[in-house]
């Protein structure tokens, strides 16, 4: 059965923001840890070596695979940010409806700037995806 590559780190999540290069993307991503903090109440954990994690849940596949992985999450990566809501987002019709300009993948949510998005829709999405998330899945203390 394969296993996840990317773990949590012992790495410190505030050398990682403070080495982001672009002075914007650097403010945008310490804005998205504030939101995933109020939304988790848990501290960030830096999962492998460019992503932040809040919180962690388990999952088992009907395959039997199963492991960890954070509630939620993002990367301040140099084409964009990218903020992981784990659910998806067919849960959030509403909330993506009126978040401004955005891309996204499974559950990858790319954003250019912070300023593309208004910041309290995005923060409502992080925080009912972590509750959407709790109610699913078994969530580590």
């Amino acid at each position: 059965m394969a296993e996840n590559k990317t773990k949590p780190t012992k790495a410190r999540v505030s050398d990682f923001l403070a080495a982001v290069d672009n002075p914007k993307r650097r403010a945008d991503a310490k804005k998205v840890a504030a939101m995933m903090r109020r939304a988790t109440g848990k501290r960030a954990t830096m999962w492998g070596d460019s992503m932040v994690g809040y919180g962690r849940y388990s999952y088992r596949y009907d395959s039997g695979c199963s492991g960890e992985w954070m509630l939620t999450g993002f990367a301040p990566r140099k084409q964009n940010l990218v903020v992981y809501i784990m659910p998806g987002f067919e849960p959030f019709e509403k909330h993506m409806a009126r978040l401004g300009k955005y891309k996204t993948g499974r559950s990858c949510l790319y954003i250019n700037k912070l300023e593309d998005v208004d910041e309290k829709v995005l923060e409502k999405l992080i925080t009912d995806s972590v509750k959407l998330m709790r109610k699913r899945y078994k969530v580590k203390p």
